[in-house]
């Protein structure tokens, strides 16, 4: 009966993209941001689960904020991610000078030290600010980019999603038994994107000082293969306008668990960006799950 469920959900969720494609496709970038703002303030209303956990989120990382200032970020975090999926959805009609002048991008220069080592490059982000555009820049100026991303429930949604992240040029390959190919393209000396900051059962790892089940994956492969990790950030600014930067490449923390140290160090950039823009990243996710039932928060 559930998988049947599924099924249905997923089919129905299919049919509201495409639907959601046309309008979005229909509409000018502001426009589209408007809507998707309108899109997640709708959202926060009518989901007490969602809400609930992002302002119990912000209060572990923020516990020196006052609530109100936790309610607010946590409102402006439902409008961000309704803009970022209106973005998204209308990116397939967009010119490539608008998306052009959309973009602010600083720090090249890292990207291109850590591929003039010839070993590829662990290209960081998260779930925060725009990381679909961030993929697109990359991938329309030449970058051979591969994402790693978790395959949707429904097979019809997925080829969806997947078509508009591969528009630009990007490849997608699903998590999973993804290492072999991970590896022959580090090799090839080509950017592997990975945004490492949900819930784990690898490994339990500091994060905004608590507990965090962990992913071990971008410090492992960075042991493994001596590539290069380098954190790059996409953030909205202003109606129709977007920062995009680099950073330098990591240094791994000394640490006795393989890969741990590098893991910390990503962390560490994680914290510092969120910090500075904490209504852009995903506080209504379940970051601290793992930790909380293992009793350990």
């Amino acid at each position: 009966m559930k998988s049947k469920r599924k099924q249905i959900e997923g089919k129905l969720g299919a049919a509201a993209f495409r639907w959601a494609l046309r309008v979005m496709g229909r509409k000018s970038q502001i426009q589209a941001e408007r809507i998707g703002a309108r899109w997640g303030r709708r959202f926060f209303k009518l989901s007490r689960k969602h809400r609930e956990r992002a302002l119990a989120n912000l209060k572990l990382a923020f516990p020196d904020r006052p609530d109100a200032e936790r309610l607010l970020i946590a409102e402006s975090t439902f409008e961000h991610f309704g803009r970022t999926t209106a973005d998204f959805l209308r990116s397939w009609s967009r010119s490539e000078k608008e998306f052009e002048d959309s973009m602010s991008v600083n720090g090249v220069e890292h990207l291109e030290a850590a591929l003039a080592q010839g070993r590829g490059v662990l290209l960081i982000t998260g779930h925060f600010g725009n990381w679909e555009r961030l993929s697109a820049w990359l991938s329309s100026r030449g970058y051979p980019l591969s994402v790693i991303a978790r395959d949707a429930n429904d097979s019809g949604l997925n080829s969806l999603v997947n078509s508009l992240r591969e528009k630009p040029g990007t490849r997608v390959v699903p998590r999973g038994n993804s290492t072999r190919t991970i590896l022959e393209r580090l090799k090839a000396n080509e950017l592997i994107g990975i945004l490492p900051d949900q819930n784990s059962q690898e490994q339990i790892i500091p994060f905004f000082g608590h507990p965090a089940g962990t992913v071990m994956g971008p410090g492992v492969l960075h042991e493994r293969t001596g590539a290069p990790v380098v954190c790059c950030w996409c953030v909205y600014v202003s109606p129709g306008n977007y920062q995009m930067w680099f950073e330098p490449a990591l240094e791994a923390e000394r640490t006795e668990i393989k890969g741990e140290g590098m893991m910390r160090a990503i962390h560490h950039s994680l914290e510092a960006v969120i910090s500075a823009h904490p209504e852009q990243w995903l506080w209504f996710h379940d970051r601290w799950k793992f930790a909380r039932q293992k009793g350990l928060m």
